[in-house]
Formats: C-alpha cells, structure tokens, sequence
C-alpha cells in the first residue's frame, strides 16, 4: 500500500487546461482512476497523474468510451507497489525477474502525449532522468503540454 503521494486530473475545457487533486485510493486503485477518467469532461480526454511516493508514476489518459492509455514510468515499482502491478497487468506485462531491478525503465505507451506536444523521444529524455523525483517528472511533462502552471497551483496546496 502506498504510504505518501497524491493523484491529479488534468483537462482541457474549453481550450483551458484545468487541474484538480484526486481522492487518495487512487494511489492504490487503477480501477478507481479510470473510472474518474471517465467522468471528466473535457476536449480531447482527461490525464491522470498518479505520484506514489515519489519512486513512480502512472499516467492514464482516454476519452469517456474506449481503453485508456497507460505509461507507468518505472517497471520496477511492481516489486513493492500494488499500483504499478496492476498497471502491469493492464498492459498485459510480466513483472521484472529480480536480476532486472536494478535497471530502471519505463513500460506502456510512451506516445500518450505525443498529439498534445510532448514526442516519445521527448518524454523518454524526462522519463531516463533519474536524479527527477516522480513528482519533477510529471512537472516537466505538465509544462511541456502546457498545464504546468495549473499542476503546481494543486501540487504546492498538497506541500
């Protein structure tokens, strides 16, 4: 179970990108999260950050009908974090063999932004830089789509 983290929304309404927090089973719940996925309203579907400790994130984005997306940003967060294994799951992967834990990498669908301006090469570059925390990471990535500023406004509330 997660201890600490928190959980985002972000959606574009009207061409304004909107942020709002998100209640705290989504740290351990994919399913919870998509289903507020599926709530929101908004052009172009909603994103959900999920921050778990620090140590990972996932990602999800679609529309009301349909399949989500999913990036989890570190597949070695499955060894000790329920999220990430149903991430896994979702994305019909194995779990790492222990000999693989020191390594690591991202899983899932790394063009999960690319219509919104953030490239795969792009986000590999924020997603391969180790010395970000999970929640610098997604900071990144909230300001290259252009809903930085909205994201720190939820983020700073939760410090």
């Amino acid at each position: 179970m997660a201890e600490d983290g928190f959980a985002v929304i972000a959606y574009r309404d009207g061409g304004i990108w909107h942020c709002d927090q998100l209640p705290h089973v989504s740290l351990d719940d994919l399913d919870a999260s998509t289903a507020m996925l599926r709530q929101q309203p908004g052009d172009g579907g909603a994103v959900i950050f999920v921050d778990v400790d620090d140590e990972f994130f996932v990602a999800v984005r679609g529309a009301r009908a349909g399949d989500p997306r999913l990036l989890l940003s570190d597949i070695t967060a499955a060894a000790d974090y329920e999220l990430a294994r149903q991430a896994l799951d979702f994305l019909g992967e194995d779990q790492p063999a222990d000999d693989d834990l020191d390594e690591v990498w991202p899983v899932g669908d790394l063009g999960i932004f690319s219509d919104l301006g953030l490239d795969e090469m792009e986000l590999r570059a924020i997603l391969d830089d180790l010395d970000l925390y999970a929640d610098e990471m997604i900071a990144a990535i909230a300001g290259r789509i252009g809903f930085g500023d909205a994201y720190a406004q939820v983020v700073d509330v939760l410090r």
